[in-house]
């Protein structure tokens, strides 16, 4: 069966071809390297990982309640749509919204897997290639991992949200090496961390748990990648160079914002685009989802060094400018624990069972 027959709607080109600019770049110095990059490098090696074997895809999901979403975090929830809705039909918008959140993260990770490969291409030092060619096989995994779930568990796909593909295309555009850095992983991944992080903390669904623990495990040393090489990078450049950036992460931050209203959704269920707004920009689940949603873009932006006065302004009109003094690497060490975690109680579970199985045997041999 192709992807196609589990689309909702066919998406208008089959291949998306984005012409790219810039330089691929060689560097014949591989004796000497920025001893955190290639630390990291070395976690990024070691914590490769099979998501065909990590993941228990024998894990039961209910389509039409993927992630035990309540009724209230649900945009038509109370509105005069709701009324007449039957449990069939509250069944049904469930499993489209979760099929459309997923889709967002498997488009997503196919343009991190692309834009790592890019940086693998674009970036002028050996440990960056290095490191960005470990991103490139996570990014593949998760793709992976998500195609398999919406495929196999929910059994439909959204095509990728009209915001979210005009990010990438700036991003991969753009001539200048460290942009998809600055695109994806501050932007795309910080937004997506943050996503993840929320689901993974609210649902009590083991096998969506389970994918993004794993997937937010990886994501971590992402980041930390692009604020190491990026914080390094801009402390080089002018300020005229440095207010380019942040037109970028402005224009980008108000794309990503727009682009978490799931209007695809409503408007699949006959609600009128106009209606469908008014909706979801009275709800006040979506209105704290957007908030935590740059928790960890907007530390991660004033970490390398872009925080300029229009681009502050930018941040309190979206109410998160607050947001600047969080503590990222406590984020991300939580992120990596809370999958740690997952793996110890799942190998203790597997490892009682074996005893249980063993010690059946045995009582069955002496009888």
């Amino acid at each position: 069966m192709s992807t196609y027959d589990h689309h909702t709607n066919p998406p208008r080109e089959p291949v998306w071809s984005v012409p790219t600019a810039g330089a691929a770049r060689f560097s014949w110095e591989y004796d000497n390297g920025r001893d955190r990059l290639l630390a990291l490098y070395q976690k990024g090696k070691d914590k490769q990982w099979d998501g065909a074997k990590r993941i228990d895809w024998d894990l039961e999901v209910d389509p039409y309640d993927p992630l035990g979403t309540p009724d209230e975090a649900l945009s038509l929830y109370g509105t005069r749509h709701w009324a007449k809705m039957t449990e069939k039909d509250k069944g049904d918008l469930r499993r489209h919204y979760s099929s459309w959140q997923f889709s967002q993260f498997l488009h997503g990770e196919q343009g991190a897997m692309v834009c790592a490969a890019r940086i693998v291409e674009s970036v002028p030092d050996l440990d960056a290639k290095f490191y960005s060619a470990t991103q490139t096989m996570d990014e593949a995994r998760h793709a992976e991992i998500y195609g398999r779930f919406l495929h196999e568990k929910i059994g439909m796909l959204y095509p990728i949200n009209d915001n979210l593909q005009g990010l990438l295309r700036d991003t991969l555009r753009d001539s200048r090496w460290d942009m998809p850095y600055l695109g994806m992983q501050v932007l795309i991944e910080g937004l997506a961390l943050a996503a993840f992080g929320m689901i993974r903390d609210t649902t009590d669904k083991p096998l969506p748990k389970q994918i993004l623990a794993y997937v937010m495990q990886d994501e971590a040393r992402h980041v930390a990648f692009g604020r190491m090489a990026l914080r390094d990078y801009y402390q080089q450049l002018t300020d005229a160079e440095l207010r380019e950036r942040e037109e970028f992460v402005i224009e980008g931050c108000y794309l990503m914002r727009d682009r978490l209203r799931g209007l695809e959704v409503l408007e699949d269920f006959g609600i009128p685009r106009r209606e469908a707004e008014e909706y979801t920009e009275r709800s006040e689940f979506l209105h704290l989802f957007r908030k935590l949603l740059f928790s960890r873009i907007v530390p991660c932006v004033k970490d390398i060094g872009l925080w300029g006065e229009r681009l502050q302004r930018a941040y309190v009109d979206m109410g998160v400018f607050e947001l600047g003094d969080s503590n990222l690497d406590l984020l991300m060490t939580q992120d990596e624990e809370v999958a740690e975690r997952l793996d110890r109680e799942r190998f203790a579970a597997e490892e009682a069972e074996r005893v249980a199985e063993v010690e059946e045997a045995i009582a069955d041999g002496a009888n």
